[in-house]
């Protein structure tokens, strides 16, 4: 029997590499140090679109939708990422109405919608062992495809399968090649609607989850389809504990729909979202990233996603991305 009532704060245990904490790690003094990079090419600007997802505000607790649609505006992001979830105002039990409000009022207030992102694809795995769970992962996939055209933002991430999640002591890991079958199988019935509702599935890279370890896999993945409309969701914090973004984007190349700005610090010994931090306070090689998708000709939205949203004057979070990312694009 599936659990339909779960909480956000469970829902954020699920994220990225969910919460669990490597053994024998070392405290933050006993980490390896990394070469850091201060600047890009001097003078350079790069033409991609500055977006924020909604995990970086305080929603709901503290702002509505309106609000956080208000402050994107006013810190300069051209466009915000929204997240579907069980309940709150993206979820199975809104209309095609409530997302062409939600739509406009974005409009009225300046902002585009960058993307659809969820945690749903953690409870629900769409490789999941158990029936129940993969039944209703593809029955949501299906509704967010959606909400999706329906906000008339043409970008899904998709977390196409998972091996293991050790965040969640519940679920049994999936062999390698029963998850990679149930993955292709559950894509390629999700596809003809999305084809006909021109929203593109974007595959996100993880890490944790056990699948789709390097740009090969992914690559040979997305290509199988055979489809422009099967793509990929770029995450470069996903795979920073051992791998580098700027190693799989000339990879990846042309496959890169969408993407999230994610910073990781190499210094952490906590292996959780703690490890995530606000953008430009880790160790990502950030001038060599923006000069990887500059080579591959990406002029899609970097999104910053963050789920730690400042328990005081969180705007503040807010208007540091924006100035950060402008430093990122040279705007400054």
């Amino acid at each position: 029997m599936v659990d339909h009532s779960l909480s956000r704060r469970r829902l954020l245990s699920y994220a990225a590499f969910g919460s669990a904490v490597a053994a024998g790690a070392g405290s933050a003094s006993d980490a390896p140090t990394y070469p850091q990079t201060s600047s890009g090419q001097a003078g350079k600007r790069y033409s991609m679109l500055k977006s924020i997802n909604q995990w970086a505000f305080p929603y709901p607790e503290k702002m509505d939708l309106k609000r956080c649609f208000e402050l994107a505006k006013e810190a300069g992001f051209d466009g915000i990422e929204l997240n579907y979830d069980l309940e709150n105002d993206l979820c199975p039990a809104k209309t095609t109405a409530d997302y062409v409000r939600i739509r406009k009022l974005a409009a009225e207030i300046g902002i585009r919608i960058s993307g659809l992102c969820s945690f749903l694809f953690w409870p629900y795995p769409l490789t999941s062992n158990d029936p129940d769970e993969r039944a209703r992962g593809i029955e949501l996939a299906k509704l967010m495809t959606r909400a999706a055209h329906d906000l008339e933002t043409e970008n899904l991430l998709v977390v196409p399968g998972a091996v293991h999640m050790p965040w969640r002591e519940d679920h049994q890991p999936t062999p390698n090649d029963v998850c990679d079958r149930r993955a292709r199988e559950a894509i390629a019935g999700l596809l003809p609607e999305a084809e006909r509702l021109g929203v593109y599935l974007n595959m996100e890279n993880i890490f944790f989850n056990g699948f789709l370890m390097s740009p090969f896999e992914m690559v040979e993945f997305v290509d199988s389809f055979q489809s422009p409309h099967v793509q990929v969701h770029f995450d470069t914090g996903n795979i920073m504990e051992y791998q580098f973004p700027e190693h799989w984007i000339p990879i990846l190349g042309k496959r890169i729909k969408n993407v999230h700005l994610k910073e990781y610090s190499k210094k952490s010994s906590d292996h959780s979202l703690e490890a995530f931090r606000p953008l430009l306070d880790g160790t990502t090689n950030w001038p060599a990233v923006m000069e990887a998708f500059d080579d591959v000709d990406y002029q899609g939205y970097l999104t910053f996603e963050y789920f730690h949203p400042y328990q005081h004057h969180p705007e503040a979070l807010i208007h540091q991305t924006a100035d950060s990312l402008d430093r990122l694009l040279g705007n400054k």
